[in-house]
């Protein structure tokens, strides 16, 4: 692969939410990723805060890479206007193609499957499987009861208090954007 540009993997909902501040801060984060030569490495869809992302990534000019299993693109839900799509078996193919295409990880507002994401890749920086910096994008404080508990969990000993320190939060799309894919990985094991 000759491509040199280098791809956030951004996690976030298939659906847009009830607010619109949602889906505006989704397309700031794909206009600044594509405006800086940055791309987008997500999972392929083209309904909700997915499609949102990519296409704002790519009406400023940026590459996107969408990574989908075989059964949710027969549904007629994959993006097909991407630079990429990758139509791969199964989750666990996608997660891992998406984590490999990755220089850095930002999870905005989701649901189920969006926080399944975060804390697998979190959890990854946590055991030094990968160095790439995670970031969490706050939009319109969504995330604030997730952060609680999980200081509930330092705070009750199930959770070390450096493993939150792997994370960089903002609520600012272009800020947190520039700061994930300017980050030097951190040295694992």
């Amino acid at each position: 692969m000759d491509d040199v540009t280098r791809y956030l993997c951004v996690y976030c909902g298939s659906s847009t939410g009830l607010r619109p501040v949602y889906a505006e801060a989704a397309t700031r984060l794909g206009e600044a990723l594509g405006r800086r030569g940055f791309g987008l490495v997500y999972g392929g869809g083209r309904a909700g805060l997915m499609g949102v992302v990519a296409d704002a990534v790519l009406n400023a000019g940026g590459k996107v890479v969408g990574v989908i299993p075989g059964p949710l693109a027969r549904d007629e839900i994959a993006h097909t206007t991407l630079t990429e799509l990758h139509v791969v078996p199964g989750m666990h193919e996608r997660k891992a193609l998406m984590a490999e295409r990755a220089s850095g990880f930002l999870t905005l507002p989701g649901g189920i499957g969006t926080y399944e994401e975060f804390f697998e890749t979190l959890t990854w920086a946590a055991l030094g499987l990968h160095a790439k910096p995670v970031g969490v994008l706050n939009v319109a404080g969504y995330f604030d009861p997730l952060f609680a508990l999980l200081d509930h969990a330092v705070s009750e000993g199930f959770l070390r208090p450096e493993h939150l320190d792997l994370l960089l939060v903002s609520n600012d799309p272009e800020a947190l954007a520039a700061e994930l894919l300017a980050a030097t990985p951190r040295r694992t094991g």
